[in-house]
């Protein structure tokens, strides 16, 4: 069914502008209307609708309607169109969007996402034909007695026991406890396809030695730690061991899967009948299995080399909670796929993503994590086809009873997860991060990917955006009017309708004719600006961009030869070919000033759209067999088409300013390594409860999967918000890495002020409050870039060893210091907050009340509160005064916000740089200072001596929470020993120490004494 939006047309369009004999009809018939599909072929006609006669229009009308809607929305959309052609009224298609764009936002009574134009998995062949084959049960067997151990990695045959084919192991120790296993065909009719660009280097690898082993297994081990990996021959299968206890297995159930190339069909034809050696089927079953063609609505996929799919399956003994392989709206613990689809990894514009799916949106991320008490796993699976993940937890007595042995006698007790990947093409290439902490993880994941890039201080602002703002008068109303309201933000955002007719790099004429003036405007108050990219070009030969593209060969290729051409928001477009990189750098020269006029260095970029979207594509994405760069198919790298694009863009953005500043970019699509170029966001999210809800887990899972500088849209992008909603909203973003305000065309103002003097109050708090603790979320981010920590927690990675974090997702821990619940529910009046840890207190951050941890305590909420808790044994650095934006808060002073712990202690760190060039990286200009507290003492010290960075600015105030008796006196000493008195002020109600009025300079040793 399409989405069940009921739509009447005197309700959407005003009746005395339409009226005639086409209208009557039109306002007596109600319609069933799926929107995602209408978008761009209304705007296609209207700009047509000049040019062609009546009867031409009226038939590419029904050509241009998708059909499902044909029937449904045919007189409705022909008396829109027809009332613009017969008044001969020049109708923008702006107008005419801004309409569609209000079925959407306004009469989404259901969900939005229509399960006729994304498939589920029983539509997709290479999973019914895994599922198919694996009933049977066939096996592979190892050949270890030819088995060789070279310098690099350990090589073995694995022989198909159905088809006698074999295929190529590599078994790799990687330094940092890493194993990697690698299998492809031995000997392929053409190479297949082995992801690129993702891994920051080769890995290093650890020569693996025979500890033991025969015809029947083989022990391998780096001879550094406790690790083992056990390969046994009949059936194949691999055990990693820790401890003499397997942790892991790799196809114990059986479920390796490999389909191997063959000649193309024309080609056999004149050779010699061959077994087909990737599926047993009969000439019948071959449509529906999907082997050489795959048909889905009237899209059919050829696939010149047959069915290509691989699949393994891993089980994890004694794990039951899992997590990552973002993204989807989901919960952050990944639930069993048992009695439902599997999760789906495969980039799509999924505009109002259903909640609690597990279809595939925007990005992909094919590394998940496992959790128990004493150990934490990873895998990640290096493909960038279309993947399909499986999840099954199994209660352990339903496997041991089956085995035999001193190491199975361990698992008595334990629960099994198995995980079974299966992929479209491709090779197996997978990692297993093998801990044993959270901790250790993100380092191992991050050796083989890279580290969050370090952002420029202002893009941890607020950002205001919309779709979109009018012109250049629209932009300075809009930014007087934070300025009018004291509020601050950072970064305004301007949409496609910025550019002349959707060409990017260009600035329409009409709107925004001075385009330098108003980003001067912006620089005055240290702002800046956000324009958006998309990968799309427009199809026109005036347009400098498309026809420089189009004369060196640097779009995608359609199967034929040509250029791929598909629809989206300029009309008819061909998509650049990022996986080149040749059209890498060329597209990254784009953003010089000299090539982008009107651009100045405050302009920085958003790529949108870049899964990429295809408006009347396969499930509104690009066709599997286009071809790319290196006559690679489309199918073997869709997710990593939008990591290329933000790849570029980035680079770009630095040889802009000669490598000496950092880029900011916000991409929509994203694979894994994406953190390496900037930022990630949830997409088209909708103004419901629900999705601010969901924002929660989804953060969570893209931080502990690598990505930590990402956002959800305040507000949703989708529909007009209630006040409260909006508010709420505010609260959580201000306490999520990355934040933005965002909202749809067709939707209703929603400028902070525009909600009444109370909600205004209540959105300026939240803003001023995420300003108040840039310095602890730049001290975050820096941690992020050097030692892989996410920015944003699941409280089980601060909380490793406590059973109740590892399925908590309605809070979090934002670094190590501060636990936040944002208030998700309407007409709230109270929270329930876990409070984790035996041996904690944590302090109210606003009241500076305390409770012990390893509780739930309910907290009573008025629409002014924001649910946030300071972990007792924490230090956070914060500003005393905010500014307009944050260049304004260079120079203003410093606060710390002591909180004891049990132990009456505390530790902290502070990072700071210009918040703006590489300085810090190439010259060492930075400065990192640690603060503890332990016996009445506050020291500052330097954490880095490598850094030199000096700083006028000083710490003003201290708070010391949690400090049970009154001091009699308080005395700073500087470093060269000289004690100075403090006043100080002390309540006994709340155990609360407050210094004022300090001048200690934020960067020299000082220590402060309380007695």
């Amino acid at each position: 069914m399409f989405t069940k939006s009921r739509l009447r047309f005197g309700r959407l369009f005003s009746l005395p502008a339409l009226k005639g004999p086409g209208d009557q009809a039109s306002t007596q018939c109600s319609v069933w209307l799926s929107p995602p599909l209408v978008r761009p072929s209304l705007s296609s006609l209207l700009d047509q609708s000049q040019s062609l006669g009546p009867e031409v229009w009226e038939s590419r009308l029904f050509e241009y309607t998708p059909p499902p809607l044909q029937r449904q929305c045919w007189f409705l959309m022909k008396a829109v169109l027809r009332r613009a052609l017969v008044t001969k009224k020049k109708w923008p298609a702006k107008s005419l969007e801004t309409q569609v764009w209000a079925w959407k936002t306004q009469y989404v009574e259901d969900e939005a996402v229509d399960k006729n134009i994304f498939k589920d998995c029983s539509k997709i062949a290479f999973y019914r034909r895994q599922k198919q084959q694996l009933s049977r049960r066939a096996t592979y067997q190892a050949s270890l007695d030819s088995a060789t151990i070279g310098k690099d990695s350990t090589k073995f045959q694995i022989i198909s026991e159905t088809t006698k084919v074999s295929l190529l192991a590599e078994v790799y120790g990687i330094e940092g406890n890493i194993f990697r296993l690698k299998i492809n065909e031995e000997t392929p009719v053409k190479p297949r396809y082995e992801v690129p660009d993702v891994l920051t280097s080769k890995p290093s690898t650890v020569r693996l030695i025979s500890c033991s082993g025969d015809a029947d297994s083989l022990v391998l081990t780096d001879g550094k730690g406790d690790l083992k990996c056990n390969i046994t021959a009949n059936p194949f299968k691999i055990d990693l061991v820790s401890e003499e206890e397997v942790v892991m297995s790799i196809n114990s159930l059986g479920q390796l899967y490999f389909e191997h190339l063959q000649i193309p069909l024309k080609q056999r034809a004149a050779k010699e009948n061959k077994k087909d050696t990737s599926v047993d089927a009969s000439q019948e079953d071959q449509e529906d299995l999907g082997l050489w063609e795959e048909k889905f609505g009237k899209f059919v996929d050829v696939k010149v080399n047959g069915p290509a799919s691989i699949g393994l399956d891993f089980s994890l003994h004694g794990f039951e909670h899992l997590y990552g392989i973002p993204q989807h709206a989901e919960s952050h613990q990944l639930k069993n796929t048992s009695d439902g689809d599997a999760y789906r990894l495969y980039n799509l514009d999924v505009y109002g993503y259903k909640i609690h799916d597990k279809i595939g949106i925007y990005g992909s991320v094919p590394y998940l994590l496992a959790h128990k008490l004493g150990r934490t796993l990873g895998i990640f699976w290096l493909n960038a086809s279309e993947t399909l993940v499986e999840i099954n937890t199994e209660p352990a007595v339903k496997y041991t009873q089956t085995q035999m042995g001193p190491v199975a006698a361990k698992q008595k007790v334990r629960c099994r997860t198995d995980v079974h990947w299966m992929s479209e093409s491709g090779i197996i290439d997978v990692f297993l991060l093998t801990g044993p902490t959270p901790s250790d993880v993100f380092k191992q994941y991050s050796y083989l990917t890279g580290t969050q890039a370090m952002p420029p201080l202002f893009s941890l602002g607020y950002h205001q955006c919309r779709w979109n703002y009018e012109d250049e008068q629209d932009v300075k109303e809009v930014d007087a009017g934070f300025d009018e309201h004291d509020i601050p933000y950072d970064v305004m955002w301007l949409d496609i309708e910025h550019t002349e007719g959707k060409r990017y790099f260009t600035w329409d004429k009409k709107r925004f004719p001075n385009p330098k003036r108003m980003q001067e405007l912006l620089r005055s108050k240290n702002r800046k600006l956000v324009v958006i990219s998309d990968p799309h070009i427009k199809i026109d030969p005036n347009y400098s961009v498309y026809v420089k593209a189009k004369e060196q060969g640097f779009f995608v290729r359609n199967r034929e030869g040509g250029d791929f051409e598909g629809v989206c928001w300029p009309g008819l477009s061909s998509y650049l070919d990022f996986t080149n990189p040749k059209v890498r750098e060329w597209y990254s020269g784009l953003f010089t000033f000299s090539a982008y006029q009107g651009s100045t260095d405050i302009l920085y970029i958003w790529n949108d759209m870049n899964e990429p979207s295809v408006f009347r594509g396969p499930e509104l994405t690009m066709q599997k067999n286009a071809i790319h760069h290196g006559n690679w198919e489309h199918r073997e790298l869709h997710n990593i088409y939008g990591f290329y694009q933000q790849m570029a863009t980035a680079e770009g953005l630095i040889q802009r300013s000669k490598g000496k500043e950092r880029p900011f970019v916000l991409t929509r699509s994203f694979f894994a390594g994406s953190q390496k170029y900037g930022a990630v966001w949830t997409g088209d999210n909708t103004a419901e409860w629900s999705y601010l809800k969901i924002s929660i887990p989804m953060l969570l899972t893209l931080s502990i999967t690598g990505i930590s500088f990402c956002g959800a849209d305040v507000g949703g992008f989708v529909g007009n918000p209630e006040a409260e909603l909006l508010v709420r909203w505010y609260q959580a973003g201000a306490h999520q890495p990355f934040f933005r305000g965002h909202a749809a065309m067709s939707t209703k103002r929603r400028e902070p002020w525009l909600f009444g003097e109370e909600h205004t109050r209540l959105i300026r708090e939240a803003i001023r409050q995420r300003y108040t603790l840039l310095p602890y979320w730049y001290s975050l981010f820096y941690r992020a870039h050097v030692a892989a920590q996410p920015v944003m927690r699941p409280l089980w990675i601060e909380f490793p060893e406590e059973l109740d974090t590892f399925g908590v997702e309605d809070e979090y821990m934002l670094g190590s210091a501060l636990l936040v619940h944002p208030v998700t529910e309407p007409k709230a009046s109270t929270v329930d907050v876990f409070l984790p840890g035996s041996n904690e207190v944590w302090y109210d951050y606003k009241t500076f009340a305390h409770w012990a941890g390893a509780r739930t305590v309910k907290i009573p909420v008025a629409l002014d509160t924001i649910p946030v808790f300071q972990r007792g044994g924490s230090i956070v650095p914060i500003k005393t005064t905010i500014g307009k934006s944050t260049g304004y808060m260079t120079d203003s002073p410093y606060g710390l916000r002591v909180a004891l712990s049990t132990k009456d202690s505390a530790t902290g760190e502070f990072y700071l740089d210009d918040g703006h060039s590489f300085q810090y990286l190439h010259q060492k200009q930075f400065l990192h200072r640690k603060f503890s507290f332990l016996s009445g003492v506050l020291i500052n010290s330097c954490a880095d001596k490598r850094g030199r960075y000096p700083s006028k600015c000083v710490v003003e105030q201290i708070f010391v929470l949690g400090l049970k008796k009154q001091p009699s006196s308080v005395t700073t000493r500087s470093s060269d020993g000289k004690d100075e008195p403090v006043a100080f002020t002390y309540c006994a109600q709340m155990s609360t120490l407050r210094l004022e009025k300090l001048s200690l300079n934020i960067g020299a040793d000082w220590e402060v004494h309380v007695r």
